[in-house]
């Protein structure tokens, strides 16, 4: 393919300017909260407009591009805007709205402490993502990275009890010691080897280090980048995402569905796609040995969501196992593979935060997180029960459900790699799937309270949560659907990364 039109343009950065000028302002009126809460939904709609405004360009074959400074020869603060940061950025806004307004019924209706606090580290999370999604280079991807790291700290730490400051230390010490200690190191490789940090300015079969640059230390490299990125959760680099739980619901979806993991599969997409290339990665043998490590982990985070009983926790080894369906398919470095591993950003981000802010309508009706005690109670939380019903569903990977669509995908590309193999693992793990996700539906449906059951003492009283809560959460899950029976946006955006390759099942270079 040839290079990308190349557009200069301060939109990439006009859109985090938004985000961390909503969290400016958040501090500011943080004595006034019915204006606090506005400026924190004014600045998600209108960063949300700023990012969707980008896409006829991008979808044009256009790249947007801003380089505020220059640090080094080959280093610099640089935002670009391409199909795959697009893909990202649109996610992690849009979701910004609707999880703003869940905040505030959850917030409000559980009356919890330094909501102020809460909503600016939830908004400078956010500029971390839309600058992750926008980075131009490395450094500023990095940077930005470490953003989300150290914002989210306080999201984890916020109850401030020994249980959240226990979660919160494991979250930074596996999240910066991995960053530090193989992050970096990666990053500066890549600079001695390839003299350049900006990702590669045309399609994904080739990346940007030169053919001379020794194939062992490239190798190093990449084992360094897939370490480093530890909020992919790829295992063992996973155990944080369990213990972050402690965190208040809508943080959970934060992390799951919007920022920190998105951010992790992200940017081991990006660097395998714009960093080292198709065509390298496939010609050193790195592909499916990283999809072997991520098969691992679909199947074995699977497992171990079947004997949780804590709704929470149950979700967060799902989150675990399906991160790992983008490296899977990415991996396989195939047209297909590539494609259904990207858009399963998308698909996974939606059902994941219906599913998380679904637990924490539960709890802020029934007190409780174990699903053991959660029997009946579809009787009075029908759209709440309707709504993680939906996106199970899509996590499973039922047709008509956007789950489906990523899955499918990757399946063709497994094929198309000659690894029957993975269509094993994808079977397994929707197995898997079914065997977690179902008997918390049985049982808020089917089952009746007892005896030891909160919603048996509510009775009549159990409800709804209040609508702030409940309208968001069913809008993604309807989202879930439109996006299953109606995928084109998110693969057309896809597709326009390359062309070339990713419309062509027969690309050369995998032969």
């Amino acid at each position: 393919m040839e290079t990308v039109e190349t557009i200069i343009s301060a939109r990439p950065v006009i859109a985090v300017l938004i985000a961390a000028l909503a969290s400016l302002l958040i501090m500011l009126t943080q004595k006034k909260p019915n204006l606090r809460e506005t400026c924190s939904v004014a600045g998600a709609v209108a960063a949300f407009l700023t990012v969707i405004s980008m896409t006829p360009l991008v979808l044009a074959g256009k790249a947007l591009e801003y380089t505020p400074f220059i640090i080094l020869p080959g280093i610099s603060l640089k935002f670009r805007v391409d199909a795959l940061g697009l893909l990202f950025g649109t996610i992690a806004s849009f979701l910004w709205i609707l999880v703003t307004f869940y905040n505030i019924g959850y917030m409000r209706a559980l009356k919890e402490h330094a909501q102020t606090r809460y909503y600016f580290c939830f908004a400078v999370a956010i500029v971390g993502a839309i600058g992750v999604a926008f980075s131009g280079n490395l450094f500023s991807l990095y940077l930005f990275y470490e953003v989300i790291t150290i914002f989210t700290y306080p999201l984890v730490a916020h109850h401030q009890d020994e249980e959240a400051y226990e979660g919160a230390r494991k979250y930074m010490v596996y999240l910066t010691g991995t960053a530090k200690s193989f992050l970096l190191p990666a990053v500066i490789l890549t600079y001695v080897l390839a003299g350049t940090l900006d990702f590669a300015p045309s399609g994904i079969t080739r990346g940007i280090f030169p053919e001379s640059a020794d194939p062992t230390l490239v190798t190093i490299t990449y084992i360094l980048y897939i370490a480093g990125f530890a909020k992919a959760a790829i295992m063992p680099f996973h155990n944080w995402l369990p213990s972050a739980m402690v965190a208040p619901t809508p943080v959970s979806a934060l992390l799951h569905a919007v920022a920190v993991v998105k951010a992790g599969v992200f940017c081991i997409s990006r660097v395998m796609l714009s960093v080292f290339g198709v065509g390298l990665l496939h010609s050193l043998n790195l592909g499916i040995p990283t999809a072997y490590a991520a098969s691992f982990t679909i199947l074995m985070a699977s497992v171990i969501a079947l004997t949780k009983d804590d709704l929470k926790a149950r979700l967060a080894y799902s989150t675990v196992s399906q991160l790992s369906y983008v490296v899977l398919g990415v991996a396989l470095l195939t047209p297909s593979g590539v494609t259904g591993g990207l858009v399963h950003i998308a698909n996974h981000a939606f059902s994941k935060i219906t599913l998380f802010m679904c637990a924490g309508a539960i709890y802020v009706s029934l007190h409780t997180k174990k699903i053991s005690e959660m029997s009946g109670i579809a009787r009075q939380m029908p759209f709440t029960i309707a709504a993680f019903s939906i996106a199970s569903l899509s996590m499973i990977g039922v047709p008509l459900v956007c789950g489906f669509v990523s899955k499918w995908y990757i399946g063709i590309g497994a094929l198309q790699a000659h690894q029957s193999v993975f269509l094993i693992v994808l079977l397994t793990s929707t197995i898997l799937n079914t065997g977690y996700f179902f008997p918390v539906i049985l049982r808020a449906v089917f089952f009746k309270p007892g005896e030891g059951d909160p919603g048996a003492h509510h009775g009549n009283g159990l409800h709804e949560a209040p609508a702030f809560m409940v309208i968001p959460l069913f809008l993604t899950a309807i989202f879930s659907i439109l996006m299953g029976i109606y995928p084109d946006y998110f693969m057309n955006i896809v597709s326009a990364m390359d062309p070339d390759y990713l419309m062509d099942m027969v690309k050369a270079v995998l032969l």
